[in-house]
C-alpha cells in the first residue's frame, strides 16, 4: 500500500471513490478539523478508537474467567 500525500487549503476537498468527500474545515494550531461526507453504509472511524477497542477486546479475551452461581443469591426465589 502507498500513501498519497496531499496539501489542502481551508475549505478545499478531496474525493475518494465516487461518493466520499473529505473537506478541510478548520485549522487551529497543530489540529485540523475535517468534514467527511459519505453514504451511511460507509463506515468512518478514528483509527485510535479502533485500536483502543481492539486492545480492550484482546485484554478481555485473555482475562481469567470468573463464574458465579446466581441461584444462591437473595434475589432468586
Amino acid at each position: 500500500m502507498m500513501m498519497l500525500i496531499l496539501s489542502r487549503k481551508l475549505n478545499e476537498t478531496i474525493v475518494i471513490g465516487e461518493n466520499v468527500r473529505v473537506t478541510l474545515l478548520g485549522i487551529d494550531g497543530d489540529k485540523i478539523k475535517l468534514g467527511v461526507d459519505a453514504p451511511r453504509d460507509v463506515k468512518v472511524f478514528k483509527k485510535e478508537l479502533l485500536v483502543a477497542t481492539r486492545d480492550t477486546n484482546m485484554e478481555a479475551l485473555n482475562a481469567p474467567t470468573v463464574s458465579f452461581d446466581l441461584s444462591k443469591t437473595s434475589d432468586n426465589p
